[in-house]
């Protein structure tokens, strides 16, 4: 009797070890009958752009760990580059269409010129906003990333620099251009 308790409890002890040595799943997967839903780790409602943060979010996959985390940096990278360029190209567009100017082209052209000046250099004030790693069954490695940067530290040096051009100086008005900037991100 005291040897099947024994064995008992050591078989219990054991399967709580291997219950708590099972790795946990990021990727779930919903089934609704007909089809799967999958939710993607560093994705979803809470890494969607907004008023105060452009948000990217990318996954990188090898079978090499750390080729695996460079591919997710790189695509996350490009996305948020690709977001901000997209919005402030738009910002751009609407904010000198509802300011008049005597020579729109002239004016349209030194705002982008300003804009790429500050995407390049404030691109590397990102942020880690989510970072998930999963090893596949056939033994690759996915790197989940997803980056943020905050919103002023784009509209702040983008005002400076509009501020230091004499020509664009003269229609420029902040407040209409953070305005024009949350508008364009509510709609992306």
């Amino acid at each position: 009797m005291k040897k099947s308790s024994l064995a008992f409890v050591a078989l219990l002890a054991s399967g709580m070890f291997l219950e708590s040595c099972k790795s946990k799943k990021v990727a779930t997967a919903i089934d609704s009958g007909e089809e799967i839903e999958v939710i993607i780790p560093c994705s979803g409602e809470e890494y969607k752009s907004d008023e105060d943060f452009i948000r990217a979010t990318s996954m990188g996959e090898s079978q090499d760990l750390t080729l695996a985390k460079k591919k997710a940096r790189n695509n996350t990278l490009q996305e948020l580059a690709g977001k901000i360029q997209t919005t402030v190209q738009v910002v751009v567009d609407n904010y000198q269409n509802s300011t008049e100017t005597q020579d729109g082209e002239v004016i349209q052209k030194r705002y982008e010129e300003l804009t790429r000046e500050v995407i390049e250099q404030k691109i590397s004030n990102y942020i880690t906003a989510c970072e998930k790693l999963t090893k596949t069954k056939n033994g690759s490695y996915r790197s989940y990333l997803a980056y943020e940067i905050k919103v002023d530290d784009l509209l702040t040096p983008l005002s400076d620099k509009i501020n230091q051009d004499e020509i664009l100086r003269v229609d420029y008005n902040y407040e209409k251009f953070k305005k024009t900037f949350h508008d364009a991100l509510k709609n992306q």
